[in-house]
């Protein structure tokens, strides 16, 4: 058993990027991780107690273990529900004329 982990902490912003390589002792948890890469000092905004975090696209528990070679990625909360913003621009596309959304209303209003 290595008696020491390896692991990435990501954080991305739209503009910027930050990967940081850490060195873990074995049983570290992804809180450990996050503290010890630094990234809560370089961006004030990132609250622990708040914030949601993972290991390649799947959301883990701050408390739950790293295995070497994991990359844990800090999440950003969405500015919008996705759902929504998906329905707001199919009627923005339907109402500015195009002929599918046209169709599509016209169906509906003769309901």
């Amino acid at each position: 058993m290595p008696s020491e982990l390896s692991v990435e902490v990501c954080y991305a912003l739209p503009s910027d990027q930050t990967i940081v390589s850490v060195t873990l002792p074995p049983g570290a948890t992804m809180r450990e991780a996050i503290e010890r890469s630094g990234l809560l000092q370089r961006y004030p905004e990132l609250d622990l107690a708040h914030m949601k975090a993972g290991v390649f696209g799947k959301v883990r528990a701050l408390d739950a273990a790293v295995e070497a070679g994991d990359r844990i990625e800090i999440y950003r909360a969405l500015k919008a529900d996705p759902k929504l913003a998906r329905q707001r621009r199919v009627e923005k596309v339907r109402n500015e004329g195009s002929r599918e959304g046209q169709k599509w209303l016209g169906s509906r209003r003769g309901s």
